[in-house]
């Protein structure tokens, strides 16, 4: 009968730790963040940190190996196979997740975030692409379709850091609007003006 109280405890002070992390972030690298300074702001005790996490690299690793995990879950569900599908619903999709994950998407893909997490999301994006789009993209050779890829995943991480820097003013489902543009035919899309 305790289980669940202590399991409700473990889960508020480890959103306390990565919500401090997180705002630490935003003005510090990784690699200057003390277990000490985190658990001051959050605070918490140092053993209080530790019956969770070896230390701050372990918590934000943690972190990002969440973040990427719903990302991945989320893909899968998505079919890009689906011609009934336009991709800008999947696109959508993407956004709003990142919408939701504002304050830790622009700390991993900001100065402060980590090369191998930028990484780990393209190369999940461009699996993404060569699994599902690939059947349906006849001729061409397979290098020009994986450097399609590779700009894909590239374009889709920068358009969307590009997005949580200045504020978010579009909405998701906007912004997929756009992105579908450029995807599908490049510069000429932003001849149209609105994302609609």
């Amino acid at each position: 009968m305790n289980e669940p109280v202590v399991d409700r405890r473990v889960r508020k002070t480890k959103k306390i730790l990565r919500e401090c992390l997180t705002q630490l972030l935003k003005s510090k690298k990784i690699q200057d963040i003390t277990v000490r300074e985190l658990t001051e702001m959050a605070d918490f005790n140092r053993g209080t940190f530790y019956l969770h996490y070896k230390d701050v690299f372990d918590l934000l690793e943690q972190m990002e190996d969440e973040l990427l995990i719903s990302f991945s879950q989320l893909l899968n569900q998505l079919d890009a196979t689906n011609r009934g599908v336009p991709p800008r619903q999947v696109l959508a999709e993407i956004f709003s997740m990142a919408r939701e994950n504002a304050d830790l998407a622009e700390i991993l893909l900001g100065e402060n975030g980590d090369l191998n997490f930028l990484n780990r999301l393209k190369a999940l994006i461009r699996e993404k692409c060569l699994r599902d789009w690939m059947a349906l993209v006849r001729g061409g050779s397979g290098a020009d379709f994986e450097a399609c890829c590779a700009f894909i995943s590239s374009g889709s991480v920068g358009l969307v850091h590009h997005w949580l820097q200045t504020g978010m003013a579009q909405s998701p489902q906007e912004l997929a609007v756009l992105a579908e543009r450029i995807i599908l035919h490049g510069m000429s899309a932003l001849k149209e003006g609105e994302y609609r």
